[in-house]
């Protein structure tokens, strides 16, 4: 019997000795998804990774990062959540409403991060921004409340605005309340709102031909992947039809239109990573409050300023973290 117990001993400490080296092995696998594009998204993918290393994460040794990008064809965002889901990725970090609302949809069960979204209550991915209660947690950009200082910055820039063009896309849950603040801030500068609503890429030019014939101002955009997707034609049409737009992403300026005014997506990115770091660490997405932006850019394109014949007054100008000349 003493021999017996002998024998076996050693075989069980070696026994343990790998179980806990395959447990101590096993390296976090991060799934990010995006609508956009992996070119479009390079300064917000490289935010994150340094927020990661800032928490000591080291990428490919002590950190895997699944990246999965839908290439501005939203329609594939569907397949890329599930193969995530198939890698039984860890966490899945999700740029934007529509991958936030494709990484619910599915799963239950892996945490999910949004790196920004506009009303997370709103388009019912949390209950409260206090207590978000399910499996998502991170980051909202504050989209309904910004609206009214672009309309301030409008007002600012073109000389007696009284009539200004909103488009948007009513099929996103969050447009009521966005459309409630952008009104409210409306009554209080005395501006008329001329809501057009933009539900497939065939819809811009004919938002465009409403704007004009309804004697619109300006354009002011709200979030929507359509809009997005279609930021080139956005921006030639408003060139053309001379109609100064202020934009909700910065990626209409860097593709030559007029303003835009919101959330650094850069800080929330490398943010998005303390959310990551705590949930690997033990923590449930239902008990992390959502945190709102710190940081806000406010960026003018003086050429396109100049083709629609617009001067940009100086103390607006000197407010600009950018300006493209």
């Amino acid at each position: 019997m003493f021999r017996r117990i002998v024998i076996c001993l050693p075989l069980t400490l070696l026994l343990f000795t790998v179980a806990e080296a395959q447990q101590q092995a096993k390296v976090p696998r991060i799934g990010v998804l995006s609508g956009g594009s992996a070119s479009a998204n390079t300064g917000r993918d490289e935010a994150f990774r340094h927020g990661l290393r800032e928490l000591g994460y080291v990428e490919g040794k002590t950190i895997v990062l699944e990246w999965r990008t839908a290439e501005e064809k939203t329609d594939r965002l569907p397949a890329l959540a599930a193969e995530l889901v198939r890698l039984k990725v860890d966490v899945i970090v999700t740029y934007g409403p529509t991958a936030t609302r494709d990484a619910k949809e599915a799963t239950a069960t892996i945490p999910i991060v949004m790196a920004n979204v506009g009303d997370p209550v709103g388009d019912a991915f949390v209950a409260s921004l206090a207590r978000p209660g399910g499996n998502i947690t991170g980051l909202s950009n504050l989209a309904p409340e910004l609206n009214g200082k672009r309309l301030e910055i409008l007002r600012e820039v073109v000389p007696k605005l009284s009539r200004v063009a909103v488009f948007g896309t009513s099929t996103i849950p969050s447009i009521a309340p966005t459309l409630k603040e952008t009104e409210l801030a409306a009554g209080a500068f005395k501006v008329q709102l001329q809501y057009v609503d933009v539900l497939a890429p065939k819809d811009i030019e004919t938002a465009f031909r409403a704007a004009t014939k309804g004697r619109a101002d300006a354009v002011l955009t709200l979030g929507s992947a359509i809009l997005v997707s279609q930021r080139a034609q956005i921006v030639a049409l408003a060139a053309k039809n001379r109609l100064p737009a202020i934009y909700h992403q910065e990626r209409f300026v860097e593709d030559g239109s007029l303003m835009f005014y919101g959330v650094n997506l850069l800080d929330l990115g490398r943010r998005a990573a303390t959310y990551v770091d705590k949930i690997l660490k033990g923590a449930k997405p239902a008990d992390l409050p959502v945190e709102q932006p710190t940081k806000f850019e406010f960026v003018v394109n003086l050429k396109a300023a100049k083709q629609i014949g617009l001067t940009i007054p100086p103390n607006v100008l000197v407010r600009a973290d950018r300006v493209i000349r």
